[in-house]
């Protein structure tokens, strides 16, 4: 049985090469572990590229999931042959993350962060207790493992929080975190207040 992997990653066609060419390479390393991808359904930046490449080998275990109103803005991925339209962003996020072996993010904006932070807090309350890992492309996510760190110091989380996502420096490197990551049940929740 294949795995199955969430994705989060910026929709911003204006990055430096560095990240587009690391979102290819995550592509690949995927594509040849024949891992299914759900993302965010996009045609443009990182969530392009991804899709792009999965579709330029010619598999279609890639599945977008976007909602209604950005679809009628036209930023979905029109080659995709698995395309989910949502009614809302609730309902695109919970879709992405049903039924996967991990979430994966790329570095992005907002949108991505925000993603990020939800998936965290969704582990931490039992919700999702699959491996999360950030793929720290030039660096992209100290800042916020250094924030969370900081609210660690201060009280804010638990020690134990900032063990529940997995920081690789090597897109290499994923498929080895994802596999080894520690396993988790419900019990989390016994930590998730201080």
């Amino acid at each position: 049985m294949s795995l199955s992997v969430c994705i989060y990653c910026a929709s911003s066609n204006s990055l430096p090469s560095v990240y587009y060419q690391e979102a290819e390479k995550v592509a690949k390393v995927l594509i040849a572990a024949d891992i299914h991808v759900k993302f965010g359904g996009g045609n443009s930046g990182l969530m392009g590229k991804i899709a792009d490449t999965y579709i330029e080998q010619k598999i279609d275990n890639i599945k977008g999931i976007i909602p209604a109103f950005m679809h009628e803005e036209g930023w979905h991925h029109a080659r995709l042959k698995h395309l989910t339209i949502t009614e809302s962003m609730h309902e695109r996020k919970q879709q992405m993350i049903e039924d996967v072996d991990a979430a994966i993010a790329l570095p992005g904006g907002v949108g991505t962060l925000e993603e990020v932070l939800e998936v965290i807090t969704w582990k931490q309350l039992g919700i999702f207790l699959k491996p999360i890992i950030l793929v720290n492309t030039n660096g992209y996510f100290d800042k916020l493992v250094a924030l969370l760190e900081h609210a660690t110091n201060e009280n804010f989380m638990r020690k134990e929080h900032l063990q529940l996502f997995t920081v690789v420096n090597h897109v290499d490197n994923i498929l080895e975190s994802i596999t080894s990551s520690t396993v988790y049940d419900v019990s989390i929740r016994k930590i998730a207040q201080i």
